[in-house]
Order: C-alpha cells, then sequence, then structure tokens
C-alpha cells in the first residue's frame, strides 16, 4: 500500500498527500516540494522532466524561491544599483513609482511575489487612478491626481519589477508576469500636461523680460536646446571654448553627474550667443559657466579652477565624510557632489525653474512654468529649419532612433553615418538664423557695449 502512495525517477520522489500528488528533490542544496497534481502518470512524467534537468544541471522546470514584493523590490533597486550601474536619477524615480505597490499592498497582503494575479494588477490600476500626488514631493504642494503618463510609468516600473522576478525564478513554474494583462502599452494619454511653445513675439518679450542675470541663461537654453542639469555643469574652460564657437557637453561622473542618456555632445554656438557668453563672463576662465546670482568675488575656500581641482576636492570630502560615518554609496557622493557645485557658484537646476517662472510672470506667460519648453522650442526650430534627422540626434544629444533594436531604416543608417562638425555646425546656424532670440541678443550685447563706452 505504502508503494501504491509513492514512486521515485532518479533523484526525484513522488509522493500522495490527500488525492494530490507532490515532488521531493533537491536543488542547490534547498528541499523542493511542488505539487505535481491529481493524475499519477502526469506526476511521473513531470518528475522524469525534472530528473533529467537535474542531471544535466539545468534549472528545474517547477523549481522557484518564493519571495514577498517589498523583499523583491529590494533585490530589483539593488540589481540596478551594483549591477546594471543605473543613474542614481532612474533609482530614485523607480523607488518612488513602485512605493505606489507597497501602498496598495498595505490593504491587499500577500505572502509572496507568486500570489499577485492579473486580477491583482487590475486592482492596482483603479488603485493609481484614485490616488492624489504631489506634482514636485514636496509635502506642502497641493495634491491632484496621477496622469496618464504618470499611471503608465508606474504601470512598466512593476512590471519590470516582475520580470526580474522571473529572471531570478520567484515566480511558479509558467507563471506569467501580472502586469502583462493590463496591456500597459494600449492605455491611451488623454490627461497629460500641456506643451504650449511660445510664438516669435512672446519669445521677444520673454527675453525682454529677463534682466541681465537671467538673460544669458535663458538665451543658452533657447539657442542651445541644453537641458537644465546640463547648463548648470557646464565648467570653465573644458565646456566652454568661445574661440571655437562650441560647447561640449560631457558626462563628469566624478563629479557626481552625468548627461542624462550619457550621450556627449559638441554644440555649436550662434554667433549672437557666442558674444552675449563673452558679455557674461566678463573675461573669467575657470569655474562654472553659470554662477548663483547671490555668488560673491570671494569664491570658495578650496581650489575651483579646473574640473581635476574640483575631483581633488570631492575626494577630500569623501574621505572626510567615510572616516566620520562609514558611508560610501552613491547617494553620499551624488549628495557631497551637490553640495560641492554650490560651494563652488554653480547655479542649482531648481534655481533655474524658478527664475523661469518669474520671468514668463513678467512676460505676461503666466501658464509657462517649466523652463523645459525651451528645449521644445529648440527642436521645433531645428524640424522647421528642415535639419536632417540624424543631425538633430546630435544636437538634442538623443540616441538615434531604433539603434538599440533596429537592424534597419534610420537606426542602421545611423550606425554608418559620420556627421562632420561643419555639417552640424551649418545646419544649425541656418535653423537659428532668424531666431527672435538671435535679433535680441544682438540688442542686449549692442546695449551692454554702449554702457561700456
Amino acid at each position: 500500500m505504502a508503494k501504491a502512495r509513492s514512486f521515485r525517477v532518479g533523484k526525484v520522489t513522488g509522493y500522495l498527500r490527500g488525492r494530490v500528488w507532490y515532488l521531493c528533490y533537491f536543488e542547490h542544496g534547498k528541499r523542493r516540494r511542488p505539487r505535481a497534481g491529481a493524475d499519477r502518470d502526469a506526476a511521473r512524467q513531470l518528475a522524469a522532466q525534472v530528473n533529467a534537468q537535474l542531471e544535466t544541471g539545468a534549472p528545474s522546470a517547477l523549481g522557484f524561491e518564493p519571495i514577498g514584493i517589498p523583499a523583491l523590490r529590494r533585490d530589483w533597486l539593488d540589481h540596478h544599483e551594483q549591477v546594471r550601474r543605473s543613474s542614481v536619477q532612474s533609482i530614485n524615480r523607480y523607488r518612488t513609482a513602485t512605493e505606489h505597490l507597497l501602498r496598495f499592498l498595505s490593504d491587499h497582503p500577500l505572502r509572496h511575489a507568486g500570489m499577485f494575479s492579473a486580477s491583482h494588477a487590475a486592482d492596482f490600476v483603479r488603485h493609481l487612478r484614485a490616488a492624489r500626488v504631489s506634482p514636485n514631493g514636496h509635502p506642502n504642494t497641493p495634491t491632484r491626481p496621477l496622469l496618464d503618463k504618470g499611471v503608465r510609468y508606474v504601470l512598466e516600473c512593476c512590471r519590470a519589477l516582475f520580470n526580474h522576478a522571473a529572471r531570478r525564478r520567484h515566480l511558479p513554474p509558467y507563471a506569467g508576469n501580472p502586469f502583462a494583462a493590463v496591456e500597459i502599452d494600449r492605455i491611451p494619454v488623454e490627461s497629460a500636461r500641456p506643451i504650449t511653445l511660445l510664438t516669435a513675439d512672446q519669445e521677444r518679450e520673454f527675453l525682454g523680460a529677463c534682466d541681465d542675470w537671467q538673460f544669458p541663461v535663458f538665451l543658452t537654453l533657447i539657442l542651445t536646446g541644453l537641458r537644465p542639469g546640463e547648463l548648470c555643469h557646464l565648467l570653465l574652460p573644458d565646456d566652454l571654448d568661445l574661440a571655437a564657437g562650441l560647447v561640449r557637453v560631457r558626462n563628469k561622473p566624478r563629479l557626481g553627474w552625468q548627461v542624462k542618456t550619457r550621450n556627449q555632445r559638441d554644440m555649436p554656438l550662434v554667433p549672437a550667443l557666442a558674444d552675449v557668453l563673452r558679455v557674461h563672463l566678463a573675461g573669467r576662465t575657470s569655474g562654472p559657466v553659470f554662477l548663483r546670482r547671490t555668488w560673491t568675488a570671494d569664491g570658495p575656500r578650496f581650489d575651483a579652477s579646473s574640473p581635476a581641482a574640483l575631483e581633488a576636492e570631492l575626494s577630500r570630502r569623501l574621505a572626510s565624510r567615510d572616516a566620520t560615518r562609514g558611508e560610501s554609496d552613491r547617494d553620499v557622493r551624488r549628495r557631497l557632489a551637490r553640495r560641492l557645485w554650490r560651494d563652488a557658484g554653480a547655479v542649482d537646476e531648481g534655481r533655474v525653474r524658478v527664475e523661469f517662472i518669474r520671468a514668463a510672470g513678467a512676460a505676461g506667460l503666466a501658464g509657462q512654468t517649466a523652463p523645459k519648453v525651451l528645449r521644445h522650442q529648440f527642436a521645433t526650430a531645428l524640424q522647421e529649419g528642415r535639419v536632417d534627422p540624424l543631425v538633430r540626434n546630435i544636437l538634442m544629444g538623443h540616441a538615434a532612433a531604433g539603434v538599440r533594436s533596429a537592424g534597419h531604416g534610420l537606426g542602421m543608417t545611423a550606425v554608418y553615418t559620420h556627421t562632420r562638425p561643419e555639417t552640424v555646425r551649418e545646419q544649425l546656424l541656418a535653423a537659428l538664423a532668424d531666431r527672435a532670440a538671435a535679433a535680441a541678443a544682438r540688442e542686449w550685447v549692442s546695449r551692454h557695449n554702449q554702457l561700456l563706452v
């Protein structure tokens, strides 16, 4: 009778519990006891399959390690931190997005990730639709519902989280990603923050409303399309060459900052912008290109004359911090680097946004609250100027469309195309020649030169 209730196939034992067959075997030193079903013959076939996989060293078909979703999230974020080396900003966005999932689970407790089903994912979407968030993360900011793009981003992060669980074999065998049933890519984006471009007259009025500190900052954003973070991390003399008419956007990993896409580029300068920057710098040859409004000539109490000197100062601060608190993770390095940039006089991205809102308000453009619209202005000017799409990719600092995934079309063309700097400069100057900002820049330089005389 005992034999009828059990069987053995190599390293796998089958046994009957009630009316259900279970298998028992050891994999990587751990005992596995998966459920095989009510049919004895089907259980023997599955046992033979698992035994063959164990003999060859392949992962068994039924082998998985249950894990709670909070622990899975920590493992996923650590994977991005230690293995993939994703940017600190990206990891922070992933952490914030998946916080919504943890809040949902506080009302729907589950023992492990494998218990999270497609119906849970659908309920989670409803939870997101009802959630209210602070747009800039500040506790005193009025809350609003998540926009469609925000809902999609949270769901995409959760889908990536469960894809990671499947790769690490934390989900039951043959279990699919519960977020696949949501069809995230088909969720329409109906509520989104609109992008309203400035007309030529509004662009002229905006620059006319800028004071002498704001004007070079926002003219540079308009005529180069730089991201605010890129503008705030330009250093003299390495990143700005007025003689050559170039802005060099470079990664600075040793100073705690990198270009969003990691794509470095050389930006030609419109002559009018180069003239404005000469007046703005007033002969200064070191330090950040754009200093804080309240920065004094006394400067910092350390050598900030070159990127190498700043790197040495950051290393000294890191060593001091490690000696006192024993911290050395990338978050600490980033915080210390941010403090170093501030001590060197560099303007902060948040301050650029505040100054943009003030200038826009003074120009009667109360609806404009994000300097990112100036990057949209730049990209649109390139398109209207019929700039080659590959040149546009270079100037915007984007990866060429399809380079990573497609083996044909524009992506493959980009692989074989090597655009000369002269071509980039020619097309950029032609596209921006008639911009209202260029005319405003010439007027600003002329007025300052008259004051000097």
